[in-house]
């Protein structure tokens, strides 16, 4: 029953925020008023973060492969609610800012949301997420890129999916740079986690998930780690069998 759009990025290249990603978030969220949960956002307010992503998806959106005009996204913060239990339950479809992994999901913890934002994208609402938002759906936020500025509960996220995020993929080593790069660090996580599969995804790119189905939509191509090896996953390919 999942219907889930997890984002690399909120923006792609030189581009607006959340310019790239607004056709699919519209085609996504239809015409359901969204949730939006703004707690991985540390620099601004919660007020501020939420105001922001309403001003991205209130502008006129064109069809990614057309140029139809599709509906504008309505979005609400769960910061507006005096119970954001109530809110969660009651929402029509959610979405899940970036920012830093370890506090969104801190917030979820303490806040009594995780389970309830689970079971409600295992009963099929409509879900989104970029960054942050996507590190959280899988069964864990250790292949993250964010620094633990707070310490949750658990490392354990919604495992919504049950393969690993790393979402801002990037595997290029520049000239002078010693530290090790994405995929180095992610062949570590292999080698203590060799069954336990890792896409990394591009910015500009996400994973559409309807039920059983995956694809990976954007130009460019995305990368699975599993048992010690990198494959990569084409750019518009199905991988449904990785879910």
């Amino acid at each position: 029953m999942r219907n889930m759009l997890l984002l690399s990025s909120s923006k792609a290249g030189n581009g607006n925020y959340l310019e790239h990603a607004a056709p699919w978030l519209s085609e996504h969220f239809g015409q359901r008023k969204v949730l939006f949960i703004p707690y991985a956002g540390v620099t601004m307010s919660h007020a501020d973060y939420t105001a922001r992503v309403q001003q991205a998806l209130s502008r006129e959106i064109r069809g990614a492969t057309t140029d139809t005009v599709l509906s504008t996204v309505k979005v609400q913060g769960i910061n507006e609610f005096s119970n954001p239990k109530q809110a969660l339950l009651a929402a029509d479809a959610v979405a899940v800012g970036g920012g830093n992994t370890f506090v969104v999901l801190d917030y979820l913890y303490r806040l009594g949301l995780l389970d309830i934002l689970r079971k409600r994208i295992l009963a099929g609402m409509p879900y989104a997420g970029w960054s942050a938002g996507s590190n959280i759906a899988g069964p864990s936020i250790r292949t993250t890129n964010d620094m633990p500025i707070v310490q949750p509960p658990s490392f354990q996220a919604l495992a919504a999916v049950n393969f690993q995020l790393n979402p801002h993929y990037f595997d290029s080593h520049p000239p002078g740079f010693h530290g090790e790069t994405r995929a180095q660090r992610l062949a570590e996580f292999m080698v203590l986690n060799p069954a336990t599969s890792v896409i990394g995804i591009r910015e500009g790119t996400a994973l559409k998930i309807t039920d059983r189905k995956m694809q990976l939509l954007g130009d460019l191509d995305g990368v699975l780690f599993r048992d010690g090896k990198s494959q990569v996953l084409r750019a518009g390919s199905d991988c449904s069998t990785y879910l």
